[in-house]
């Protein structure tokens, strides 16, 4: 992705977050709009990935035609036609992208609820959020989209007002989207870039999660270099990294980039501020980082040090 789509991309959400978040306060609102980015990115992929895995298999249906089917998206026509073979389908996809995301909680049936301004929204976006957290990965993401409270009386005071405001959410992400390409690394790159806004919103509070992109650059530059021998250029494999105040993780997602993505043999984090840690986790995976290859660990690295990163 080029820096001037990169930028056209980022500023579009801003700009939605901007326009819809309201009465709410710009730390909150980033978490829902930040949450909504990460589902759209896990389901992409997925989708994606469903589509090399079941080849001609996988229905190509018009519009049209998926809404008289019944189904919410094609993968939930291919559920629907085929019982017997989804176990066997969900276990070759935890194998080749390592998650699973069953279809109702897919973006796009995520966002035609909310184009429809149904009823259903607010549970089905509940329900898929539970499911993502405690069962579409080996390792299990307790709590990570625990500062995501869909029934908070910030979106509305009754269920049906919050419903109404997350459906005006999704929708507008949903088009300000789909003027762009689908492809999945796009997203990462629009996360970051909203990662930066809202740390610049944020004052001296931005510290707490964000590592502005040149202190990165020459902190990621010394860190991949030979200590050993300096002069000799950038190590060819890092056996781990750790980064004991990693904040949303933008520091060891640089190093990794500069590393490519088998320099590294595991990423470590910590960080103590809740909805940063929760930050992190997602931005790792968004970022194509399986779960397998990073542990990011919730606590004061100074007064309760896991012991886990140091290895």
């Amino acid at each position: 992705m080029n820096d001037q789509i990169q930028k056209q991309l980022g500023k579009t959400l801003w700009n939605i977050a901007d326009t819809l978040r309201g009465a709410m306060n710009a730390d909150d609102f980033r978490d829902y709009m930040l949450s909504f980015l990460f589902l759209r990115y896990l389901s992409d992929n997925y989708e994606a990935a469903a589509k090399r895995e079941l080849g001609p298999d996988y229905p190509d249906l018009s519009d049209d035609v998926l809404a008289r089917s019944g189904a919410s998206t094609p993968l939930q026509a291919w559920y629907d036609d085929n019982p017997n073979d989804v176990a066997e389908f969900e276990k070759q996809m935890r194998r080749k992208v390592h998650y699973v995301i069953q279809p109702p909680y897919l973006w796009n049936n995520i966002a035609n609820l909310a184009r429809r301004q149904s009823d259903e929204l607010l549970l089905t976006l509940y329900d898929g959020f539970k499911y993502i957290e405690n069962e579409s990965f080996q390792s299990t993401f307790g709590g990570l989209f625990s500062e995501i409270n869909l029934y908070s009386e910030k979106l509305g005071k009754t269920q049906a007002d919050k419903n109404k405001k997350l459906c005006s959410i999704i929708a507008e992400i949903a088009r300000g989207l789909a003027e762009f390409s689908s492809e999945v690394d796009h997203l990462g790159d629009a996360y970051e870039y909203l990662i930066g806004e809202f740390a610049a919103g944020s004052g001296k509070k931005a510290g707490e999660f964000y590592t502005p992109q040149q202190i990165s650059d020459i902190l990621s530059t010394i860190v991949t270099l030979d200590s050993q021998e300096p002069a000799t250029g950038q190590k060819e494999r890092l056996a781990s990294v750790l980064d004991f105040a990693c904040g949303s993780g933008s520091l060891l997602l640089n190093v990794r980039r500069r590393m490519g993505p088998h320099g590294i043999g595991k990423i470590f984090g910590q960080e103590s501020n809740i909805t940063t840690y929760n930050l992190a986790r997602m931005n790792m995976l968004l970022h194509g980082v399986k779960d397998t290859e990073f542990e990011i660990f919730h606590g004061d690295t100074l007064a309760n040090d896991t012991g886990e990163p140091t290895k």
